[in-house]
């Protein structure tokens, strides 16, 4: 078969996007893996399928496959692609569209400027969401790895996240500790780990090993749990901007019980088309 697609990105989180509406395409794990292989594929962070809708309330169904072909709840900067994509190939004219995707469904905004602003649900502290092993508490909670022992904030924004705070973000330290806790005993359906050095009420750096992609450039949703993570324990403000290694995103959260809205920019980076 041969398969048209999108390259894009978000601040270097780079992904594929097929246009599933169109034409019915089903892909399985190995092919996933063959494609995202930098070197003998096309290389990508993650897989953006486009499909309809199964909702009626809904515009388009949106599913995420990481790198090593396992499926996915929800990418934040996907999403902001994926509105990109949508309008770019005229499958849609709304700058308002409402998604549904295996974490529930979200609406994505295209503002000024091509930025896109995502609404991100109302995010969960509760260890089952994720699910993480633990009884709920309103502080952080301790988890063992490596042989050391860490604080964490565990949050689902529709996929789950387990955040901590650091004073310095080192590379040795995102890639071993990041690995170790992705696949934790405790995080029985393993997780997304943020290192989170906070800069002051407004801003914080931030890196995020992904679970099922390893570190990428950027992550959404990890920005999105690094936040209100940070406003739950009385570190940041509402408004906060996140610096990773892609560049900027905008997070805005205003506590419990309110959706988490996000904001930042989609790129297309080429059109092509694979043999599968």
């Amino acid at each position: 078969m041969l398969l048209k697609f999108t390259k894009m990105h978000g601040l270097g989180n780079d992904f594929i996007v097929v246009d599933a509406v169109s034409r019915k395409v089903f892909f399985n794990q190995k092919q996933i893996q063959r494609l995202s292989d930098r070197n003998f594929g096309i290389g990508f962070d993650q897989l953006l399928m486009v499909e309809p809708p199964t909702n009626p309330d809904m515009d388009f169904r949106y599913r995420i496959y990481n790198a090593d072909g396992s499926e996915v709840e929800h990418c934040g900067n996907g999403a902001r692609c994926f509105a990109k994509f949508v309008l770019d190939r005229e499958l849609t004219n709304k700058h308002i569209i409402n998604v549904e995707t295996k974490g529930g469904q979200i609406q994505l905004r295209v503002v000024d400027g091509g930025l896109v602003t995502v609404d991100m649900g109302v995010p969960s502290f509760d260890p089952a969401a994720l699910p993480f092993s633990a009884e709920p508490a309103e502080g952080l909670y301790h988890l063992e790895a490596g042989g050391k022992e860490h604080f964490i904030t565990p949050v689902s924004v529709g996929n789950p996240h387990a955040v901590l705070r650091v004073d310095e973000l080192r590379d040795e330290e995102v890639a071993t500790m990041g690995a170790l806790i992705e696949c934790h005993e405790r995080f029985p359906q393993k997780v997304n780990v943020g290192f989170m050095q906070v800069l002051n009420e407004q801003e914080i750096n931030l890196r995020v090993y992904e679970r099922g992609a390893g570190e990428t450039q950027a992550c959404g949703t990890g920005a999105c749990a690094a936040v209100v993570a940070g406003i739950k324990q009385g570190w940041l403000g509402a408004k906060v901007t996140a610096h990773l290694r892609g560049g900027d995103l905008h997070i805005e959260w205003q506590g419990e019980g309110h959706p988490i809205l996000m904001t930042g920019p989609a790129e297309k980076v080429f059109e092509g088309q694979i043999y599968l």
